[in-house]
């Protein structure tokens, strides 16, 4: 449908009938012949939302003050054991002892390690971890030979108890020393059992199987069950080290790829700049035809693959394995590349085919953005700020999660290896706990009084809960603020692109400071009320994901159907609200308003140009992506072909790695993260420049009393009336 347009000589009434009838989703704007941009004599916007943000800003400071006082970070970074003294710190007599051990790490198969996340046995600091297998009977028997067995044996005892000949029913009872001791290694800081696999066989220095301290039979699949029941990591330690090390050699050629892409992606803007068409039709014929030999190359690698023995296995029966080159052995993952690679393509081919025009249109929008970036190329460089913001708000909730978490005195509760035991999860006190009933009751034997966690009963410690909702609140809050600083920013910069009449002559000096502080001085407020419901959704969303994690246990398939729903519910609302956000910024650097009174009139005008919105918001979204995988794939392929040592001229150079896919995923995830970063400026530009081509056309008729400030070449293209 047509906007409303002004025409002289005729009666304001039917000016007025005219425009009711042209916009069936609000009213057109009405013409102002002294608008000629961004409004320069601005009023603060939503004082109300400002205070309260600044309020709140105050207390986020004064909680973290209160959680440094009461907090400790060394009681999450340091194990704790059983007595809720925790290993390695200085000043105590754990300083030389910095591994937890387990006296009985079979018992950490028990289904309680998972629900109180401690495993119910006596832990104990220790300076290493055992070397050898023993049984304190073992003990007793070569003790007679020797003192040297007592001495190393009694390290992994209770500190003070040494009394070799007492009763190995009394030890176990009291739990003075651990029935057995096995050969073990530090991993984050506890002792696990050191496994090695000896010709395909999991073993535990060269055995296989073994006894405990009473005699009975034990195996090596118990210990890796225990040791799992701690970590619930498989092949982790290998995993991490290998990882690190690969980062630890490569990461001098990260940073070059890193660079490199940075290089490509600035160099890509500047060719936008000047043959936005050409590149944007050379980008999309590249993706075609990458696509087309991507499918011939899993065509002919399926083909290989039919008469290779064992290549019909299921990718979920091989499991999670870290040598890339199992999967691509495999058909059904070669099949499931050629599906993917099929959709993506026949998807490019119905849009040519379908939307051509409106391809051109996206191409034209993005050529006008070009010209925009081309005359304030600062805009470039401000995702940095907003990058610098959010690590300062990522850092200082981690930092009071941190000290709220560890905030308190040790609690100690009944640790049960039966979870039938009634006593299970009481709080209880460990110098007064043998003289308890609780040991002894049937349901109950073995039960243990173990520290649990840091808490307390003063307020402030029966509120830590909500104090970290608070805390992870604010810091959504605070997130979303500086993306919206930056949407806003960047809207009111390139709004002053537009609406100059000459370009550049007419652009303000130094806009893009001029839109920050216009921004920062007025329209706190209004970022901040915006930022607010984006963040309440988002604190409901992640609410929703951890009671979903709670109830994965529950067999109900009523409670799943209705959490199902709410968090579609949930997140078709953030996506909506943070599409509504994005453009009331606009409105808010442009035209100065309150925030749902831009929200309103960004709603009402996409919604009178409803077809427009409709295709161009995603064809240019889709053209910006492809240039972002376009140089992500780019600088990959490179990486691919120079960490698998397939460049001959500096194959020497390439260092000796573990797994090449760690630095080859850093560089092209890095690759993209950077392409994103630039090209979110030219996203946010666009739909800026959208903005302002439909008011123009609102405001203006082309005359030479009101003539488009748009371009002749944006106009041509999408100012006719069947693009309405």
């Amino acid at each position: 449908m047509a906007p409303h347009r002004y025409t002289p000589g005729r009666s304001a009434a039917v000016q007025s009938e005219a425009a009711a009838r042209a916009a069936p989703y609000g009213e057109p704007y009405k013409f102002d012949p002294s608008f000629s941009g961004p409004v320069c004599r601005r009023s603060c916007t939503d004082v109300l939302y400002c205070l309260i943000f600044i309020l709140v800003i105050l207390l986020y400071v004064a909680l973290g003050i209160v959680a440094w006082l009461h907090g400790d970070p060394r009681k999450v970074i340091h194990p704790t054991d059983s007595y809720g003294q925790f290993c390695g710190q200085k000043g105590t007599s754990n300083a030389r002892k910095p591994i937890l051990f387990y006296f009985n790490i079979l018992k950490c198969t028990n289904p309680a390690v998972l629900i109180n996340l401690q495993c119910p046995t006596t832990q104990m600091c220790v300076s290493q971890c055992p070397d050898k297998f023993a049984t304190y009977t073992e003990m007793q028997l070569q003790h007679k030979l020797s003192k040297d067995y007592w001495e190393y044996y009694r390290q992994f005892c209770k500190p003070g108890f040494n009394n070799p000949d007492k009763p190995v029913s009394q030890i176990l009872r009291d739990e003075d020393c651990p029935s057995m001791i096995v050969p073990s290694r530090p991993f984050l800081r506890r002792c696990l059992p050191d496994f090695i696999t000896l010709n395909g066989t999991v073993t535990v220095s060269n055995k296989t199987r073994f006894k405990d301290a009473l005699e009975m039979p034990r195996s090596v699949t118990e210990l890796q069950h225990a040791a799992k029941g701690i970590t619930g990591l498989v092949d982790t330690t290998e995993l991490g080290t290998n990882i690190v090390e690969d980062y630890t050699k490569s990461w001098a050629w990260i940073l070059i790829g890193l660079l490199i892409s940075l290089a490509v992606s600035l160099v890509y803007i500047l060719l936008l700049r000047f043959t936005a068409g050409l590149l944007l039709w050379t980008t999309i014929m590249i993706a075609i035809l990458l696509l087309v030999y991507g499918m011939w190359y899993c065509s002919m690698v399926l083909s290989q693959l039919r008469h290779r023995q064992g290549s019909e296995v299921a990718i979920v029966e091989v499991g999670l394995q870290t040598d890339l080159q199992i999967y691509l052995q495999l058909r059904q993952t070669w099949i499931i590349f050629l599906v993917t690679l099929g959709v993506i393509e026949a998807s490019i081919f119905l849009v040519l085919i379908f939307l051509r025009r409106r391809v051109l249109m996206a191409i034209t929008l993005l050529r006008e953005a070009s010209k925009a970036i081309g005359c304030i190329m600062s805009t470039l460089f401000f995702p940095v700020i907003t990058f610098i913001l959010l690590t300062i708000c990522i850092s200082y909730w981690a930092f009071i999660a941190v000290y709220l978490a560890s905030s308190g005195e040790a609690i100690y509760k009944v640790m049960s290896p039966d979870v039938k035991c009634p006593y299970v999860n009481s709080t209880c006190n460990p110098e007064t706990f043998n003289r308890t009933n609780i040991s002894e009751s049937a349901l109950c034997l073995g039960s243990k009084c173990l520290f649990a966690f840091y808490g307390g009963e003063t307020s402030y410690h029966r509120y830590l809960f909500l104090l970290q909702l608070s805390n992870l609140l604010v810091f959504l809050w605070l997130v979303n603020f500086s993306l919206a600083l930056e949407q806003c920013t960047l809207a009111g910069t390139f709004a002053s692109y537009y609406w100059a009449k000459r370009k550049p002559q007419d652009i303000p000096p130094c806009p893009l400071f001029l839109s920050f502080n216009r921004a920062i001085r007025y329209h706190t407020g209004s970022l901040a009320f915006g930022a607010l419901i984006l963040s309440v959704v988002q604190l409901f969303k992640i609410i929703l994901e951890y009671l979903e994690q709670r109830l994965k246990g529950v067999d109900n398939s009523l409670s799943r159907s209705i959490m199902c729903c709410l968090k579609c519910c949930f997140w078709c609302l953030e996506k909506f609200l943070r599409y509504m956000n994005h453009n009331a910024y606009i409105m808010v650097a442009i035209y100065g308003k309150n925030f749902c009174t831009s929200a309103r009139e960004a709603f009402f005008l996409l919604m009178r140009n409803v077809v427009r919105v409709a295709v161009l918001d995603r064809l240019t979204d889709f053209l910006l992506f492809l240039s972002k995988v376009l140089i992500a794939g780019g600088v990959g392929v490179v990486g691919f072909f120079f960490f698998t040592r397939k460049i001959s001229v500096i194959q020497e150079e390439v260092p000796s790695l573990n797994y090449y896919w760690v630095p080859l995923l850093t560089v092209v995830i890095g690759a993209y993260l950077i392409a994103h970063s630039f090209f979110s400026v030219y996203a946010m530009c666009v739909d800026t420049l959208f903005l302002c081509f439909c008011d123009d056309l609102e405001r203006n008729d082309g005359s030479s009393e009101r003539p488009y400030l748009m371009s002749p070449e944006l106009h041509r293209i999408l100012g006719k009336k069947g693009q309405s």
